[in-house]
């Protein structure tokens, strides 16, 4: 078949991999990439095609668990939801009052939110400990207790 043509294939693997997104197809352009490379050494072509099968069942049993695990974990150890928030202490950041108009901020968990203060006339100004009381769409709403 000719390494030429493995690349090939192996490019449109990967390419095609952009549609499915379970590293199933990236793992057969993998094989196909082996396989050119052993191709090169001009090896007939039914032990090309086992190259391929055997890379193959290789990539798909062996190394895509163990990318989907990886993966998969990352992403859920940096998700929270807004409830997850609720309850926690934060520092302002910029000066928070009750006003709608002129939101603060505050850092909650290492990340910057919008922030209003939960009762009327209460103002907190920049370094102020307080706790989040709830999340209004992206607004924590805090107070402090006094």
């Amino acid at each position: 078949m000719g390494p030429v043509v493995w690349l090939i294939a192996a490019a449109v693997l990967a390419l095609a991999e952009f549609a499915v997104m379970d590293f199933s197809l990236l793992m057969l352009a993998a094989a196909a990439l082996v396989t050119a490379g052993v191709a090169v050494a001009g090896i007939p072509l039914w032990a090309e095609v086992l190259v391929f099968a055997v890379s193959s069942a290789i990539s798909v049993l062996l190394v895509r668990p163990v990318l989907r695990r990886r993966l998969l974990t990352a992403t859920l150890d940096n998700q929270f939801t807004a409830r997850e928030l609720e309850g926690r202490p934060a520092v302002v950041v910029s000066p928070v009052d009750s006003s709608d108009a002129n939101l603060g901020q505050v850092r909650v968990a290492g990340e910057l939110w919008s922030a209003r203060a939960a009762h009327p006339g209460d103002h907190f100004a920049e370094g102020d400990s307080v706790q989040v009381l709830e999340i209004d769409g992206t607004t924590a709403v805090v107070w402090k207790e006094k």
